[in-house]
């Protein structure tokens, strides 16, 4: 295994721009996304049982991302027709799963393997600017909250200063100066 940094993309950091291929049919940009805040999140391979439960979850929730100004982007290393066969077993998503086979994008954030398999899972939360401010990688084996993506989402929009455990309706306990 090679040494190297997995986090290459902090938050406060401009989120390098892409352009990769989609379930959409049309390659996509972040870029696309300004104005909006982008949840982005690295999967390692589409038809495996804890992503099998995640990727559904960010579908199920997309109302709750939208309604904050959120878009959803799905990305492994796999092809475009591997991902549209899943998507249909699963029963189809509103957004789109994106294509990163040359695994640029996954070494440009940090998320690739050590062996240069499948990205581990990472979560960005990009700000309509295009900052990363929020970051998680973590092992493959245990999935993410969706939820807690959606808290964080909404402490970062609250304009506050949100304590441990702050739920969206809790006063922060400040404003940004």
């Amino acid at each position: 295994m090679s040494q190297r940094s997995f986090v290459r993309v902090g938050v406060e950091m401009k989120a390098p721009d892409f352009t990769l291929p989609s379930t959409f049919d049309r390659s996509i940009s972040l870029s696309d996304y300004r104005g909006k805040y982008v949840v982005m999140f690295f999967y390692p391979k589409d038809f495996t049982p804890v992503c099998s439960t995640e990727v559904p979850k960010f579908n199920e929730t997309l109302d709750k991302f939208r309604q904050l100004n959120a878009e959803v982007l799905g990305i492994s290393v796999q092809d475009v027709e591997s991902h549209k066969k899943w998507v249909k077993e699963l029963g189809g998503l509103d957004y789109p799963l994106l294509s990163d086979l040359n695994k640029e994008v996954s070494k440009q954030y940090g998320v690739l393997r050590p062996d240069d398999s499948v990205s581990l899972r990472g979560t960005f939360i990009i700000d309509p600017e295009g900052t990363v401010q929020f970051v998680n990688i973590h092992n493959m084996e245990v999935g993410r909250s969706v939820e807690e993506i959606v808290r964080v989402l909404e402490a970062l929009k609250s304009g506050g200063l949100c304590p441990v455990d702050w739920k969206r309706g809790v006063k922060p306990l400040s404003t940004h100066s």
